[in-house]
């Protein structure tokens, strides 16, 4: 089953959701940033955006935010629904 990631109220009333989708086991470890039907893939074990369309910049500084304080839980969230393709100790609390 799909992880949706709880996001502020202002966020989520603006549309905005953060997946890590099911059926996603030959992909690189990535979430899915979605708003009405557009939809962003973000790479959790490189911390950059996947896909050049739609443009990176259309996702709010604020919600990057969020998606950074909270990386270390994505990750492990990632690693438990997929521990077949973990993210390999890439988010133990390092700096980049």
């Amino acid at each position: 089953m799909a992880f949706s990631f709880p996001l502020p109220v202002n966020l989520k009333n603006q549309g905005w959701q953060v997946k890590i989708r099911d059926k996603e086991i030959r992909e690189a470890p990535h979430l899915t940033i979605l708003r009405r039907g557009r939809l962003w893939r973000w790479n959790l074990r490189e911390r950059r955006f996947m896909d050049k369309t739609p443009m990176p910049s259309d996702v709010p500084e604020v919600l990057m935010e969020q998606i950074l304080k909270n990386y270390t839980s994505l990750c492990n969230e990632w690693d438990q629904m997929y521990p077949n393709n973990p993210i390999l100790g890439h988010h133990d609390d390092e700096e980049r």
